[in-house]
C-alpha cells in the first residue's frame, strides 16, 4: 500500500502532538521569552532576559557589523565573547520597533561566537550583550548607518 503525502503529513502531526503532550520535545524548542522579544527598548529586553543591573561595556564582547548598510533588510551581524560563564549572547538594535533581534543560549560545550542577519528600519546603535551565569551583562556597541530601511521604512 502506498501512502499519500497528505496521509504522511497527518501521521506526522499526530506523532508531534503526542510528543508535545507527553513532554518529550526538547525544552530548548519550547523556550521562548515573549516579553523579551516584545520589549521596545534595549534595557527592557535585557531585564526580561534576567540581566541584573545596568550593562557595562567590555572589551571581552565583540560585535562585527558594517559601518554602512546599504539595504536595511539584510544587515550581517556577528557577536562573540571571551568572558567565562557566558549563558546567553544577545543581539539588539536600539531603534527597531522591537529591540531584541536574537538570543543565543550558550553552554560550556558551545563556543560563544555567532553570526546572523537582521532587519534594520533606520540607522541605529547595535548592541552585542553577553549575560553571564551570575546575571551580569557586558556589551559592545556599534553605530550602523542604514541607507535604505528594511522594516517597512
Amino acid at each position: 500500500m502506498t501512502q499519500t503525502r497528505r496521509q504522511t503529513l497527518k501521521q506526522g502531526a499526530v506523532v508531534a502532538g503526542l510528543l508535545a503532550g507527553t513532554g518529550l520535545f526538547p525544552q530548548y524548542a519550547l523556550a521562548f521569552n515573549k516579553a523579551a522579544f516584545d520589549a521596545k527598548s534595549v534595557n527592557d529586553a535585557l531585564k526580561a532576559l534576567g540581566a541584573a543591573g545596568a550593562p557595562t561595556p567590555s572589551t571581552a564582547v565583540t560585535l562585527t557589523a558594517p559601518d554602512v548598510a546599504e539595504n536595511g533588510a539584510v544587515v550581517p551581524l556577528a557577536l562573540a565573547s571571551t568572558l567565562p560563564n557566558v549563558k546567553q549572547l544577545v543581539l539588539l538594535v536600539e531603534k527597531n520597533p522591537n529591540a531584541l533581534v536574537a538570543v543565543f543560549n550558550v553552554t560550556p560545550q558551545v563556543e560563544a561566537n555567532f553570526a546572523t542577519r537582521s532587519k534594520m528600519g533606520e540607522s541605529s546603535d547595535v548592541y552585542a550583550v553577553a549575560i553571564t551565569a551570575d546575571g551580569k551583562a557586558h556589551y559592545a556597541k556599534k553605530a550602523v548607518t542604514v541607507t535604505l530601511g528594511g522594516c517597512g521604512g
